[in-house]
Parts: structure tokens; sequence; C-alpha cells
């Protein structure tokens, strides 16, 4: 049995596992598992002792990380770490899993007594391994005070959101929008590439300041968060753009998807009476579906 104050566990070797794994190792007594062979045996040029289990791992390390590809794994290896007598002091999810999932494996470790962060990671596997990793952690303080001096180890930015939940909530929201920016960015390309226009210009034309972080900076970090929608680009003026759009790509036959899904509230909005807003007013619609106001 080693000293587990010194001790961390990590469970799952994948590609995100495994950088971690190179960051943590030349911190801390590192404890891994993975249950494909070939993971564990692609970690032999480091300082990581390899178990037979995830409860090899648990029996060791004061705290237990998991990188795991589902959440019902994850079930089933919170399950097993906690089965030993003396489970680790803190469990550290850092898997991409659903707020809900967070919550139900935070309350099946406060049935032992042992305390629970999901702390998702955003960044690409490069800054993981070079232990520059970005952590969005939801947990209360005395988990979080837990799992800080593991996260701190291998850390660049820790943001604490909230309670369990908040972390991986994040994780989701933020890889929703890019995976939905992804397809705006390749309809725009086709329309681009019907036009003539080389890739190179547009990425130079949308990459001004003015360009695809003005409604990031601006409209939503401004007018959105304090409800002011006087002036500025209006509804009927944005509604009047995507119109010409959908219709120069179906002149030219590139077929939209997102972005004709996008153009719907537009419809919606301006069908409220809203023209003269500034398009951020778009904001309101879901304000009033979710019963919420995004003004702080």
């Amino acid at each position: 049995m080693t000293d587990k104050i010194l001790a961390v566990g990590l469970v799952g070797l994948g590609n995100a596992g495994g950088s971690l794994a190179r960051a943590l190792a030349p911190q801390c007594q590192l404890f891994g598992y993975d249950i494909d062979p070939v993971r564990r045996a692609a970690l032999s040029d480091i300082d990581i002792t390899l178990t037979t289990s995830a409860t090899g791992v648990a029996e060791n390390a004061m705290a237990a990380i998991l990188s795991l590809p589902r959440p019902e794994i994850s079930h089933a290896v919170v399950t097993e770490l906690l089965s030993i007598v003396d489970p680790p002091e803190v469990i550290i999810e850092t898997s991409t899993v659903t707020p809900k999932t967070a919550q139900a494996l935070a309350a099946q470790c406060a049935e032992k007594g042992v305390a629970f962060v999901d702390a998702a990671i955003a960044g690409g596997v490069q800054s993981m391994a070079a232990g520059k990793c970005t952590f969005l952690v939801g947990g209360d303080e005395a988990a979080l005070a837990k799992a800080w001096r593991v996260l701190d180890l291998i850390a660049e930015t820790i943001h604490h959101l909230g309670p369990v939940g908040a972390g991986s909530g994040a994780k989701i929201v933020n890889n929703a929008v890019m995976h939905a920016e992804m397809v705006i960015l390749i309809e725009a390309a086709a329309m681009a590439k019907k036009l003539g226009i080389a890739l190179p210009k547009l990425v130079e034309i949308l990459g001004r300041p003015d360009g695809i972080m003005r409604p990031l900076e601006h409209r939503l970090a401004e007018r959105v968060a304090t409800g002011d929608y006087a002036g500025g680009m209006s509804v009927a003026n944005a509604r009047k753009d995507s119109m010409l759009a959908l219709e120069t790509a179906q002149d030219m036959g590139v077929p939209l998807h997102a972005t004709l899904a996008a153009h719907t509230p537009y419809e919606i909005a301006h069908s409220q009476g809203w023209g003269d807003d500034d398009y951020a007013s778009l904001a309101r619609l879901w304000e009033q579906w979710c019963g919420m106001t995004f003004k702080e």
C-alpha cells in the first residue's frame, strides 16, 4: 500500500487520459488503469504504476481521475472505486458526460463520504500533455479544495463554475457551439467557393474583429447580458440579409442546413414586431420559451 496523500490514480488511458498521464507522471506518484493492454503499453516510457483493475487504482490513490468514453462506463467505474473499504478521498470526472450523469455520480460518491467534482477539459491533447489544461469545474467548495491540489499540478486555468454538473454542462455547451459553427463555416466556404472567393480570403474576412467574434464579444456579452436592444443592426435588416443568403445559396445549388434553421428565429422575431430592435433581441425568444432572463 502506498502513501495515498502523494498518490493520484487515473482510470482511462486513451488519447485524453494518456495525455493527462504524461503531464501528471513527473508531478506525483501516479497509478493508472485501462482495460486495453495496448493503451497501457503505450505509456511504458513514463513513470506510472499500472494496475490490473480500477480497484487497484482506488486502493493506492488519494484522488482518482476518470477519463472514459461513455457515461455508463463512468457509472461502472465509480461503483468499482467505491467498493473498497478505503476509497479515494475525491473522484474527479474529466470525461465528457451530461450534467445529469455528473449529479448521479456525485450522489453515489456522497453515500460513501467521497468528494466528487466534474472537471471537464477545454482544449486538445497537446495542451493536456503539456500540463496546460483549462478545467471547467462543478462541485462544492469542500470537494473543490480536495480536487484543486491535483488539478493545479497540470492546469493553466481552473474555472469553478458552480455546483456539480456545471463543469460538464459548460463543456457540452462549448462543444455544441463548436460543432454547429463547423457546419456554418463549411456552408459559408461552399458558398464562397461557388462565388470564386478563395478559402484563405474567406478566413481572413471572417477573422476580422467585426467578423465571427462580433456576435460573441458585443451582442452576447454586452447586449444580451444587459437586455440592451436599442439601435444597432436591426432584426429587419438581419432577416433581409439572411433571406439573401438563402436565395444566393439556392441559385448556386449549395445546400444550407444550419443556416436555414438559423433563419427561423428571425422570422419569429419579425412577427413579434421587433423589426427595429438590434438582432441580439432574438434572445427574448429563448427567455420566453425557457421562462428565464439573461440579464443579471
